[in-house]
């Protein structure tokens, strides 16, 4: 279904008329340029490439500078490409706004999750640790313990849960319903969290 791109802003809460609050997250939703279109002839299928943000000229190469130059478009500082939209109806430099929803729509969010780092076991998995003090262990506690056996099969199985590299990965999050909206500010308001921190790049499907 048609998208846009848009910038997590934070979390507020919507009060109700008869006093029910609802946590919701506010999304800056466009708008979004259309920076090129693919098309069937040419590509063997219809998307559009939508912009959002900018960029400075002396960030981008001479190849995508002379293009955008051409096409008369603003460089974005984000590309994402969107395959549901009716290319027919759109041509590039065509601006696509936060009005394409409506209050009440249920929604797709994809964003990168928060990154944490290096972390270990316990944070990153939900290990236990090895455990208490007992048997000497009093630098342990938050220790991996055991990984694999001795003489069989000596060796770590592949896939293994261990330390590593946390956070910032792809994260979607469907069935959100979108609360509010404020077409003069390009913000809508979606009911839950949305992966991600604040002021960073996702990407909101209908």
């Amino acid at each position: 279904m048609p998208g846009l791109i848009g910038k997590k802003l934070g979390m507020t809460t919507l009060f109700s008329e008869d006093g029910q609050a609802t946590p919701v997250t506010i999304i800056e939703a466009g708008p979004c340029e259309i920076v090129s279109l693919r098309t069937t002839n040419k590509d063997s299928y219809e998307a559009l490439q939508l912009g959002f943000g900018s960029k400075k000229e002396k960030h981008l190469n001479k190849p995508q500078l002379s293009y955008y130059k051409k096409v008369n478009v603003t460089p974005p500082a984000v590309v994402k490409e969107f395959r549901n939209y009716l290319t027919a109806d759109y041509k590039v430099g065509d601006k696509i706004t936060v009005e394409i929803f409506t209050v009440g729509d249920k929604i797709k969010i994809t964003g990168k999750t928060k990154g944490k780092g290096f972390q270990g076991v316990m944070k990153r998995h939900g290990f236990g640790g090895v455990g208490g003090t007992t048997h000497g262990q009093s630098d342990r506690l938050r220790a991996p313990g055991s990984i694999g056996q001795s003489s069989y099969p000596s060796r770590v199985f592949k896939g293994q849960r261990m330390a590593g590299r946390t956070g910032y990965d792809n994260f979607t999050v469907r069935n959100l319903k979108v609360m509010k909206i404020l077409p003069e500010k390009n913000i809508v308001m979606v009911k839950g969290a949305v992966p991600g921190s604040i002021n960073s790049i996702v990407e909101i499907n209908k």
